[in-house]
């Protein structure tokens, strides 16, 4: 088999904050079918996770860093329990917080910039001495952004130059941008005649440099590479200029933890193929969970409160809602911007009836969600790929989904023998009208049934995304 890395800040179970998660902890697990081993290795995080698993020691070593040494250790999990070789990279003083990406002021770390540096220098510190060899590097967002230039410029790993690296783009909104009076005495030592490579817009840029030096670039679906490639700001002319070495891969879903046969999450499971009684049993737990109405459609949102996922918008739209009476009960599950956050509370306050929102990221209660509700709701301004109108489907809960990224490489109308409903030009009047059309066609039991089935029944596993994974491995390591 290869031996390939993949180099990432997330990886669930250990530590997930979004997406990126997933896709780092499930990957792994399907590769070995096209004769890939990989391995995955993220920071250390004062996380519950991390306390509940043992760890042995597999290298110990040291760097400088603004003119003092940083140490760090790199463990290993003792025991395979994950489906592949998992590693974490302790950086004492920099990782060791209970919070992957955010202070508890909500924001993010201010020594972020040490922080990324430092994980990105003692992954390289590691594979030059490391034991295990590795084929190829797989990296993820601009948290790893600039492993690629170290290795071809790096002065102390110049044996890395000949090892590929693909770079995995999972929301390209993020850049690791960095200022050089700031940021300089942090980085490995560098030609400075390459410093260019660095560069954008006059400042240090992870992603940038990524895209510049990486052997592969990939997004998470094909649509969401095509609108990098057409519309993104000042990074426009390098997506274009780099377009040869682009593509998009669809993200899958491991079947096997998100299978309601036997989701460890849920308290009741999906038996003879009985969706209504199944959808029945979890409707009535968020109902239960949050005092509402019952007999109504049920939609839910899970997810970031944030600009990206149209949030805002939604808010909006379903105080318009029911303001205007229609009749349907809303359950809201997720975190981010306060203000959000307070609207959201404020919404179930006014609806206590209609409205059930939690402000947390809650797996078991998100499982119920995607169980219980007959829709999904993601009103996303741009979305690279989204993986939760696939679990939606997967659990029989019909995605309302706007027209961008990979949502439109797996969302098409119900009017078009497609499995969702689908928002083509975003905004609070559109969400209004898909909610309106859901409502519609809850109410047409037989169609709504039989749609409820077909969804389930999509192959969005990872067996294929694996396979086109391997073969671009394969491109650059044969």
């Amino acid at each position: 088999m290869k031996k390939i890395l993949h180099v990432s800040s997330e990886c669930y179970p250990a530590a997930k904050a979004g997406g990126m998660g997933d896709v780092v902890g499930a990957l792994p697990i399907y590769l070995p079918s096209y004769d890939i081993e990989a391995s995955v290795v993220i920071p250390k995080y004062d996380l519950k996770w991390f306390k509940t698993q043992k760890f042995k020691k597999v290298h110990k070593g040291s760097f400088a860093m603004d003119n003092a040494k940083q140490n760090f250790e790199v463990h290993k999990l003792e025991k395979d329990t994950l489906g592949f070789p998992f590693f974490c990279i302790h950086l004492p003083g920099l990782f060791d917080r209970q919070s992957i990406y955010l202070a508890d002021d909500g924001h993010g770390f201010k020594d972020e910039p040490k922080r990324n540096i430092a994980f990105q220098t003692a992954v390289l510190e590691w594979l030059i001495v490391a034991k295990e060899k590795f084929e190829l590097l797989h990296l993820h967002d601009h948290m790893t952004g600039l492993i690629p230039f170290f290795m071809q410029m790096g002065k102390r790993y110049k044996e890395l130059k000949s090892t590929p690296s693909v770079f995995t783009i999972h929301n390209g909104s993020y850049r690791g941008e960095f200022n050089w009076d700031q940021c300089l005495s942090l980085l490995p030592e560098f030609d400075s005649a390459h410093a260019g490579l660095l560069d954008w817009d006059g400042k240090i840029n992870s992603l940038a440099a990524a895209i510049k030096c990486a052997w592969s670039i990939n997004t998470v679906s094909p649509s969401y590479m095509q609108e990098l490639i057409n519309v993104s700001d000042t990074l426009e002319p390098l997506y274009k200029k780099e377009s040869y070495k682009c593509s998009g891969i669809l993200n899958g879903i491991d079947s096997n933890s998100w299978d309601p046969k036997n989701d460890i999450y849920l308290s009741a499971h999906l038996k003879d193929g009985k969706w209504k009684k199944f959808k029945s049993n979890h409707k009535e737990y968020l109902q239960d969970r949050y005092a509402l109405s019952s007999k109504k459609p049920m939609i839910g949102f899970i997810g970031r409160f944030a600009h990206q996922k149209g949030a805002d918008m939604l808010m909006d739209a379903l105080k318009i809602c029911f303001k205007n009476k229609m009749k349907f009960n809303a359950v809201i599950l997720g975190s981010g911007d306060k203000a959000l956050e307070e609207a959201a509370l404020k919404l179930s306050e006014e609806y206590p009836k209609k409205v059930g929102a939690e402000i947390a990221y809650n797996e078991q209660v998100a499982r119920h969600i995607y169980a219980g509700s007959d829709f999904l709701i993601m009103p996303s301004r741009f979305e690279p790929c989204g993986l939760n109108q696939l679990y939606a489907m997967r659990y029989g809960s019909i995605p309302i989904a706007s027209h961008v990224g990979g949502l439109k490489d797996t969302v098409f109308d119900f009017t078009d023998d497609g499995q969702g409903i689908v928002i083509q030009d975003l905004s609070i009047n559109e969400i209004v009208l898909a909610i309106e059309r859901a409502i519609v066609l809850y109410k047409e039991k037989k169609r709504f049934s039989q749609l409820r089935e077909s969804i389930s029944a999509l192959d969005y596993s990872w067996d294929n995304s694996a396979r086109l994974y391997s073969e671009l491995y394969l491109n650059h390591i044969n």
